[in-house]
């Protein structure tokens, strides 16, 4: 099965996703019409400003975060290799009365699809697992990101996604990358376990964080932020609720170890 064939089974699970996502209390839609912003403050802070500026979000779904940026200043563009969620994604900006740019591509091809650079190239949570050619993601982001722009990504840790979904750890996927994917039957959906999904295959890839910064570095981009948390914002069963009531972590009286991470690079000024 080529990567062409991978992005086509993924391809059909979230173009299913995309509905039910838009309806569930995790994505709180409402919330967002109301006037909401999506993102988390300590991105917003890593971020900085982004008042005039270009920002381009890589991965975005049908487009509450980027969306989101817009309400804070930014001139956004948001990519999806989901037509749906682009759809979806326009539709929700039209309504909000919000400028804003979709563009329908994978990763990999989008230079075939959109023109110009960036002063912030975005992407979070649940998307570099999605990649087959992690260095080829960074040639990308290095490609859209203008002189003396930066990048940003917040995500799962690669140790966290090591580990099955069991009260018990249990290494189940690999830590480092392998060109076939790990495939993975998911009944429902992170945002709604219940739903009824037709298309329950997911496909991914594991990257560990030497190989994330070292794709970075290769392409160019300066290493300015690595910042690794033992909380992190999904729920497995082998974590605890953190005090604050947002995030998971391993219980203390067993140890720690890193549930999520945020990175920021530069790209150097010519």
């Amino acid at each position: 099965m080529t990567n062409e064939r991978f992005l086509e089974v993924n391809r059909a699970r979230w173009d299913e996703l995309v509905e039910i996502h838009a309806a569930s209390d995790h994505y709180d839609v409402a919330g967002f019409k109301a006037g909401g912003v999506t993102l988390r403050d300590y991105e917003i802070e890593d971020v900085g400003d982004v008042t005039g500026k270009s920002l381009l979000h890589l991965q975005c779904h049908f487009g509450l975060d980027t969306l989101s940026w817009a309400r804070l200043g930014a001139r956004v563009t948001g990519v999806d290799f989901s037509e749906k969620a682009i759809e979806l994604a326009r539709g929700l900006a039209a309504e909000a009365e919000i400028d804003a740019e979709f563009v329908c591509s994978d990763v990999d091809s989008l230079p075939d699809h959109l023109e110009g650079t960036f002063d912030v190239v975005y992407t979070s949570r649940g998307v570099v697992n999605w990649l087959p050619d992690i260095e080829r993601w960074a040639q990308v982001v290095a490609h859209f990101l203008a002189s003396g722009g930066i990048f940003y990504i917040t995500e799962g840790h690669p140790v966290l996604q090591m580990f099955d979904h069991a009260p018990e750890l249990r290494l189940r996927f690999p830590y480092f990358h392998r060109d076939t994917p790990d495939a993975l039957v998911v009944p429902g959906t992170y945002a709604d376990p219940a739903a009824e999904v037709k298309n329950q295959l997911e496909l991914g890839w594991s990257h560990g964080m030497g190989e994330i910064v070292t794709a970075l570095a290769r392409a160019g981009l300066c290493i300015e932020l690595l910042r690794e948390d033992p909380m992190g914002e999904w729920d497995r069963p082998f974590l605890e609720p953190s005090r604050d009531g947002r995030t998971w972590r391993y219980p203390v009286d067993k140890g720690e170890m890193p549930l999520w991470f945020s990175l920021k690079a530069s790209k150097l000024a010519s």
